[in-house]
């Protein structure tokens, strides 16, 4: 007996395997077609396993008769209504993914609800991407009306004093030079825009390079300290530094000097004279932390989630400033801090704001 049963395993098992290697192949097959057909097709391949080893039984004789008929019938039976499941099943599925594909198509695509958990979570998710699209995509167009704005602004000015060089309605020397003089300024000012704009392409694609390497904090402050001094003074603000000794990092020191940098230049471009902007670097939480307080006065609270968005300047006038800013130097803060796994963000303090990097500290 013990000989006969597993000989009916045995062939059971070697048909189920070949059954469901043609049920996968099946599948393969028609792996672009409905949902339906691939749970019918799972329904019959589990079915006629059943029968196989049905009929490996029946081939031992160890079932005969109106036996036999019983099995095959209750084993039909199974199979009936394991297709009916699977046809009530698959149209409910292939509904629900037809109702997903059209609010895929309607714009705005808002999540259709009800949904089998699977397709829930990827009407949610395409939800949340089309809302970050559609963010992205006005950000962008804003961004190309401002800087447009601040390009042609200038652009018209240097025109004019060319054209008046030119055609001579300026000579006097004083004047002359001071055309000169402008002209020269206005071209920096744009070269910083478009190098800022470039920054900001590479950052938002992804393609800004790191090279990292073992650095201190207290050498990155005092090389923004020396970078940024001349505008200090020339502004009348006192710049200081306060470091401690050893708060190591691994970052690339040229991109991080310059996310530095640009929160000093900022914090001393909004801090009245004789007022001080204060650089601090130490340990807080685990982290290494770098600040810059300054006090210009504060930031409104409706303004303060917005502070490190593209081309966002506080208000809503593109009136060109004595300094030629175009608002990407905290966006671009932003996005090298980022890069480097950290975090930044601003909070109001005192008399002014404090912005803070926080960076994985290593040992």
């Amino acid at each position: 007996m013990g000989g006969e049963l597993w000989m009916v395993v045995a062939v059971a098992a070697g048909l189920g395997l070949l059954i469901a290697l043609a049920g996968i192949w099946i599948m393969w097959w028609l792996r672009t077609r409905s949902i339906g057909v691939m749970l019918a097709v799972v329904v019959v391949v589990a079915v006629a396993a059943t029968l196989a080893g049905v009929v490996a039984i029946i081939m031992k004789m160890i079932i005969e008769g109106a036996v036999k008929d019983f099995v095959l019938s209750v084993v039909a039976v199974g199979g009936l209504v394991g297709l009916g499941v699977a046809f009530v099943l698959a149209k409910r599925v292939v509904r629900e993914s037809r109702r997903l594909v059209d609010a895929v198509r309607d714009m705005p695509f808002v999540a259709p609800q009800g949904l089998p958990a699977e397709l829930q979570t990827i009407a949610n998710t395409l939800e949340e991407a089309y809302a970050r699209e559609r963010a992205l995509e006005g950000a962008r167009r804003e961004l190309v009306a401002w800087v447009s704005h601040d390009l042609r602004t200038p652009l018209a000015g240097m025109r004019a004093m060319a054209e008046a060089l030119e055609d001579g309605v300026v000579s006097d020397p004083e004047t002359v030079a001071r055309y000169h003089g402008q002209i020269k300024l206005e071209v920096e000012r744009l070269s910083a825009m478009v190098n800022d704009l470039f920054e900001l392409s590479r950052i938002h694609a992804g393609a800004l390079r790191l090279s990292r390497a073992r650095i201190g904090l207290a050498d990155l402050v005092a090389d923004t300290l020396a970078g940024a001094e001349p505008l200090a003074r020339a502004k009348g603000v006192v710049l200081t530094a306060e470091a401690a000794e050893t708060v190591p990092v691994e970052a690339d020191a040229g991109a991080l000097g310059r996310a530095l940098g640009n929160l000093v230049v900022n914090a001393i471009r909004h801090t009245p004279s004789d007022r001080t902007v204060v650089l601090r670097a130490g340990v807080d939480e685990g982290m290494a932390c770098l600040s810059v307080t300054d006090c210009c006065g504060g930031i409104p609270d409706d303004d303060l989630p917005r502070v490190f968005e593209v081309a966002f300047r506080g208000e809503a006038a593109r009136t060109p400033t004595a300094d030629g800013g175009a608002g990407l130097g905290l966006a671009i803060a932003q996005g090298i801090v980022e890069a480097h796994d950290g975090m930044i963000g601003v909070v109001n303090d005192g008399p002014g704001c404090r912005f803070e990097i926080r960076l994985p500290l290593i040992s």
